[in-house]
């Protein structure tokens, strides 16, 4: 059988794409099939504090006069939905903190352009408010990044640092391709955000990363977000680069790396351990970026070995 000539090709696929749009535009929003018993994993309360004009959400659990770990969430999933698998074991013996950065989870949606270090100061407006001093600071991926500046500009607020999934320069190679990808990203999430919502989550129930009964808490969570809000912190990341300081932090490090991370290139990785001062160093051997989720017992383990 022949195949069809382009010109019909691309009518069809013009015809098809076309239909998708009126669809989005005009068609209800048709709801996905979840598996049984959908609840919560997690029933830990929060609240909002002020910094400055922002109002940023954290969720706090665990022993009040335990030491302080706090935990800071990367790029794209809130605080909840990115260590709803570690808060239980590590609230057994710390005073955990969960923030939401701008833009994410229940913080505050700030328009414009901002950088990793305003997330930084956010972080310690969040810890000022609380009445946090020299706290373990776990930050994975874009909050890695955010956990590197917070020691740089606030180090009062950190007594040592882990560092999971991130780098000094996470986009150091093909950066004109990531910025156009970036772009193509944001403009389909402007037109839907449910087939990013429904992609992203079933690609963690595969993976493990997530139960089933838990798909529609995470995929509520992921129709949250701004797709325009979202990406600013994507350019947030491709702009970021430590290089020139990072080796003057004064505070103990642990660099925690997925060895075959697909979203941080675990060369950068590998880099930015090289660039701190006496890091500890644990690799999870053939874990990828989801290892934050589907390897939580081994990165609750290293924490505890570290921070205790």
């Amino acid at each position: 059988m022949s195949s069809p000539p382009p010109s019909r090709l691309r009518s069809a696929l013009r015809r098809l794409a076309l239909g998708w749009l009126g669809w989005r535009i005009l068609g209800p929003e048709v709801q996905p099939r979840y598996a049984p018993n959908q609840e919560r994993p997690l029933r830990i309360g929060g609240r909002t504090v002020f910094v400055g004009e922002r109002e940023l959400f954290v969720r706090e659990t665990g022993p009040r006069d335990g030491p302080a770990l706090v935990l800071v969430h990367g790029w794209s999933l809130d605080g909840e939905m990115t260590f709803h698998r570690m808060i239980p074991a590590l609230a057994e013996r710390f005073r955990v903190i969960v923030p939401d950065h701008r833009n994410h989870g229940r913080s505050d949606w700030v328009r414009g352009p901002f950088e990793v270090a305003d997330l930084a100061d956010d972080l310690a407006g969040v810890l000022d408010a609380l009445d946090v001093r020299a706290a373990t600071v776990f930050g994975w991926s874009m909050g890695g990044m955010a956990v590197q500046e917070l020691a740089r500009r606030r180090p009062d607020l950190v007594a040592r640092v882990v560092l999971g999934a991130t780098a000094a320069r996470p986009v150091a190679r093909h950066r004109a391709t990531m910025r156009v990808l970036f772009w193509l990203g944001r403009a389909l999430a402007r037109i839907s955000r449910l087939e990013m919502a429904a992609v992203t989550s079933r690609v963690l129930i595969g993976t493990g990363s997530l139960a089933p009964n838990h798909h529609r808490w995470m995929r509520v969570g992921l129709l949250r977000r701004d797709p325009t809000l979202y990406y600013e912190a994507g350019a947030a990341v491709w702009r970021f680069d430590s290089r020139p300081w990072i080796g003057r932090l004064d505070v103990p490090a642990l660099v925690v790396i997925p060895t075959d991370d697909q979203m941080v290139p675990p060369p950068t990785q590998y880099d930015l351990a090289a660039r701190l001062n006496d890091a500890e160093l644990a690799e999870l051997v053939g874990g990828r970026h989801e290892s934050v989720l589907n390897r939580a017992e081994e990165i609750v383990k290293v924490i505890i070995d570290f921070a205790v």
